[in-house]
């Protein structure tokens, strides 16, 4: 036993001594400095020990130490270069250079009919970043770039399903197409972007001047949105399941007046009854009862009191929104063979009831290479859109009375609650409504190598198809006789493109070559069948032939496409570039002598960083580039030729109720009618600081549209009143900046921002023989609502300067509560010669900030957007001007505007609110400046070695907020909407979401994305 003893105590001997000098070596200190290719210190690099979580990051000066090694091997990492592993056994000391990735700087970005790498590119091309937006509340691909690249311009969608306003560097045209040119994996996408599931998208580039837009020659000059889906990759197949829950309501709440506040605001408008003369109409006036001013018999019962109503009308069609979404997709491949498989579920429902959408899609995306020469393979997906149901009419919702209720003692529906015209809003919900949309979108490709060195050909072939289904019927319609209808439509097109490529270097040059000789042709259907006056609605939509009055009407249009481009890339040394287009576009509207045009281009860039002579320590990075190019504009089809209609000539016998059609031309032919063109200059600047810590670009660009599509009005005499023609000339300029940095870095913490400004402008220098040097003939388009030398957007209308208050020495025609006009040319007299420019509609200016925090697992972003607009500019139409009448009484209000109204009561309200109408009732304006944070995620990955336990790659859970708060002066439900009204001059004019439209909603999300 003692012997036992004493062998233990030798064996723990010889064990410490063994393992002294480990333990001396694991509390060695390596240290070193980090370096780049000149030789300047890289602050921020990690340095990481090979197999434990020992870290390190370097200083100021480039310097780093590492405590308590025991490893053979350090990686040295820092974003922007490549990452290092560097051996330190016997090692006290190490010098590590790191060489700048240029896999980052060569990003390959797409630029039409191909790729090109992001430091070769001349013109303004810009890659979006949806990845940081990846787990918003989008289920629309622009809600991803709101805000994202300064010069494209996306709106709010405030309905479920919807797709917001897309522009590109502000409008080039007056009747010309306004649509951006999309493209989904090289094939011109016609459909809706509500039909693509944003989780199949890869990438998103897009193309803002000329010289980037004129291989699309026709249909680019308002910009290209280049889309890419994601595909496979060699290796086991992957799967990714994400699900999330939404939950949304209004960014700005409102509801309707109560019992209470309604009759609190009828005997405000009464003030001249209500409240006494002395007090200057302030005070209530005791002997007032406004039961005996009540506009109708069935407001007050027996005894002629007020009748007890309080029904809240508001909450029965309003609800908290919610959107639930599942995406799954399974990709993987091998050597000659890759594949994506994707599926997605979308189903919303928005605040107003039956405001709901529906999406299911599938999207196949394969690649073969079945020989070495040979590539091809489709990218296609089905969307299947269900948009069933029909909101009630929101203005005649807000204006239920609390007094009135929808169904009776017996529960049978009151149909005219107010007993005027005023239907009951449930006629509007309560009806069979099948409303679907079928997309489907193919694009197959075969690539071949030629014998020549980097020369290929590649065939593509896309076809977009869409069907739509609106079946509806309604009992309550035509005074409760029903009515139904069936609309059915159809559109197709198809794409080929022949498309050759030629890539090579030789020595310090790199040659590249496209040429394009490709079709393309659409067609589209309609089919209606519309009845009314049923003697029964069993069937509804379904047996049509029931109704007393049936009618058909149909109509189709095909039109074709024909073009050619050619493009040519050259660099030298990596320091001077040139990219010069051409392409030749033809397209069957125009008129028979001017069916095609050529769209030339051509741009030049110097990377000045890549000089042997510039020697600027901390600019890594910094290229010029300036171009000019020609894109055009098509016109609507048809648009040349004298067109014919039909309607109904004669009637036959008293009391008929149908007659025989006759046909007339509409339309006055135009043989010389010839493209839109568009063309401009821009300059750019692309920079790096600080080893890649800061990077960003500065665009400016001016354009110029000639021939301008604009219809001219003609003596009606010729039996026409316009024709079609290219007068007029308009100019775009405008500002973009980007920058993003790496704010801080280290070993467990990193901070990025991104932010841009954006500015545009446009200016109508001529049109239908006039021009900037006209001595006031602006005037003379004054009832087009256009004027030379102002923008498109000019808003003419009287100056307001606020509302005549009781007392006030008050002009003839003029009375307490009118708004104040300004007597805008000084003659003492107020009438349409007070006219006037008052501002526009564009903004003055837009910005968007990023930041992204990731500590450790936890990911932190927030996106702030704002349009800001000057005194006058981004002017929204904002008026409420109302004559105090029976239906002022009898009708509700939201109660925010009825605070705004004007009172004796109160005198700083806003809106015009009188008891005799003004010998002129002018509109008011309000600027729709915001700003607003817009996206805010927290996400956290679960630990690996979790993970691992069981099979699963990784797993990240989220909370995601969007439209959390909006900053901003506009009254109603929200500034970005646009919505339409008509001007003085019956014009079609924008302005933000007001009382009577539609919210814009915030949400709060729950996700989880599963790695397989």
């Amino acid at each position: 036993m003692e012997l036992k003893k004493q062998l233990n105590r030798v064996l723990m001997i010889l064990v410490v001594m063994v393992a002294f000098p480990a333990m001396l070596s694991a509390q060695s200190i390596l240290k070193g400095v980090v370096t780049d290719d000149s030789g300047e210190p890289i602050i921020g690099a990690t340095i990481s020990e090979v197999g434990t979580k020992n870290a390190a990051v370097s200083d100021f000066n480039g310097n780093f130490e590492l405590r308590n090694t025991t490893s053979d091997a350090i990686t040295v990492s820092y974003i922007g270069y490549v990452k290092q592993t560097v051996q330190i056994k016997g090692k006290s000391y190490v010098k590590v250079t790191l060489h700048v990735d240029q896999k980052l700087i060569d990003e390959v970005v797409v630029v039409g009919y191909g790729t090109m790498r992001k430091s070769d590119v001349t013109g303004a091309v810009t890659r979006a970043n949806i990845q940081a937006f990846e787990k918003s509340t989008n289920t629309n691909l622009l809600q991803s770039l709101q805000g994202t690249v300064p010069g494209l311009n996306v709106g709010q969608a405030s309905s479920a399903g919807s797709s917001p306003e897309l522009s590109i560097r502000g409008a080039n045209t007056i009747s010309g197409n306004t649509s951006v040119l999309v493209i989904l994996d090289g094939i011109i996408y016609t459909g809706s972007l509500s039909s693509i599931n944003p989780a199949d998208i890869e990438s998103v580039d897009v193309l803002k001047d000329a010289s980037a837009t004129a291989v699309y020659g026709a249909q680019a000059a308002n910009g290209v949105l280049l889309i890419t889906t994601k595909r496979g990759a060699k290796g086991k197949a992957k799967v990714n399941f994400s699900s999330s829950y939404s939950m949304q309501t209004p960014t700005h709440k409102l509801h309707t007046m109560n019992r209470e506040q309604m009759l609190n605001f009828d005997n405000e408008c009464l003030w001249q009854y209500s409240k006494t003369e002395a007090s200057g109409y302030t005070q209530q006036n005791p002997d007032f009862k406004l039961s005996e001013r009540m506009p109708d018999a069935w407001m007050t019962d027996d005894k002629g009191n007020i009748v007890p109503g309080d029904y809240d009308w508001w909450s029965d069609f309003t609800r908290t929104g919610s959107i639930f979404e599942n995406k799954l997709n399974i990709s993987g491949g091998a050597d000659n063979m890759s594949y994506l498989i994707s599926l997605g579920n979308t189903s919303q429902k928005n605040y107003l009831l039956n405001d709901d959408y529906k999406r299911n899609t599938i999207r196949v995306n394969l690649d073969i290479k079945p020989v070495s020469w040979l590539k091809a393979g489709v990218q296609a997906f089905g969307s299947f859109e269900n948009r069933d149901g029909q909101e009630t009419y929101l203005p005649f919702l807000i204006e239920c009375s609390p007094l009135t209720k929808p169904y009776d003692e017996n529960g049978e529906m009151i149909h005219y609650p107010a007993h005027d015209a005023r239907e009951n809003p449930y006629h509007g919900s309560l009806v069979d409504d099948y409303d679907r949309s079928n997309s489907f979108f193919a694009n197959l490709y075969a690539e071949v190598k030629l014998p020549v060195k980097g020369l290929t050909y590649r065939m593509n072939f896309g076809n977009n198809y869409r069907i739509g289904e609106h079946n509806y019927a309604s009992e309550f319609a035509e005074n409760s006789n029903g009515q139904a209808y069936k609309h059915h439509s159809r559109y197709n097109d198809w794409t080929f493109d022949n498309i050759v490529n030629y890539q090579n270097d030789f020595g310090k040059h790199s040659v590249g070559a496209t040429f394009v000789y490709g079709a393309s042709k659409r067609q589209y259907s309609y089919t209606a069948a519309d009845a009314k006056l049923f003697p029964r609605m069993t069937l509804g939509y379904n047996s049509l032939e029931l109704a007393g009055t049936q009618q058909t009407n149909s109509d189709a249009w095909e039109e074709t496409l024909l073009y050619q481009m050619g493009r040519v890339n050259y660099a030298y040394d990596s320091k001077y570039l040139l990219t010069a287009t051409v392409r030749r576009d033809g397209f069957s509207g125009f008129s028979k002598s001017n069916k095609s045009a050529v769209f030339p281009s051509v741009a030049l860039g110097w990377v000045i960083s890549n000089e042997e002579w510039f020697k600027v320590p901390t600019l890594d990075y910094l290229k010029l580039r300036a171009g000019w190019g020609v894109s055009g504009n098509q016109t609507a089809r048809y648009s040349s030729l004298a067109r014919v209609d039909s309607s109904i000539g004669y009637i036959f016998g008293d009391g008929a109720s149908s007659g025989v059609m006759r046909q007339e031309l509409v339309s006055m032919e135009n043989n010389n009618l010839k493209w839109e063109k568009t063309s401009g200059f821009n300059f750019g600047v692309d920079f790096s600081l600080l080893n890649n810590r800061i990077t960003g670009n500065i665009e400016y660009y001016t354009t110029k549209t000639t021939d301008l599509l604009y219809a001219v009005s003609i003596p009606s005499i010729t039996g026409f009143t316009s024709i079609m023609s290219n007068v007029g000339e308009i100019q775009n300029n405008g500002f973009e900046f980007t920058i993003n940095t790496r704010n801080i870095q280290t070993k467990n913490f990193e901070w990025t921002s991104m932010f841009n400004f954006s500015t545009n402008s446009n200016k109508i220098k001529k049109l239908a023989g006039l021009d900037t040097n006209g001595d006031g003939k602006e005037d003379d388009l004054s009832s087009s609502s256009l004027f030379i030398g102002q923008s498109l957007s000019a808003i003419y209308d009287y100056t307001i300067d606020g509302i005549y208050q009781v007392g006030d020495k008050i002009p003839e025609g003029y009375h307490p509560g009118n708004y104040r006009i300004v007597d805008v040319n000084d003659d003492g007299k107020i009438d349409e010669k007070d006219r006037s420019i008052i501002g526009k509609a564009d903004p003055s200016c837009r910005m968007g900030l990023l930041n992204t925090l990731k500590y450790n697992s936890f990911t932190l972003s927030f996106f702030l957007n704002a349009v800001i607009g000057g005194s006058k500019s981004y002017l929204g139409k904002n008026t409420y001007a109302e004559l105090v009448n029976d239906n002022t009484l009898r009708h509700n209000r939201l109660t925010e505007q009825v605070e705004n109204f004007w009172t004796p009561s109160n005198p700083s309200g806003i809106y015009a609110l009188y008891n005799a109408n003004p010998a002129i009732n002018p509109g008011r304006y309000e600027n729709r400046s915001f700003l607003r944070l817009q996206d805010i995620t927290l996400s956290y990955d679960l630990p690996k070695t979790w993970m691992q336990r069981i099979g699963i790659d990784g797993i990240n859970v989220y909370l995601s907020c969007k439209n959390l708060l909006t900053i901003t002066g506009w009254h109603g439900w929200d500034p970005e909407p646009n919505v339409t009204y008509q001007d003085i001059n019956g014009q079609n004019r924008m302005t933000g979401s007001r009382y009577e439209d539609r919210p814009v909603m915030k949400s709060m999300t729950l996700g989880i994305n599963i790695n397989l």
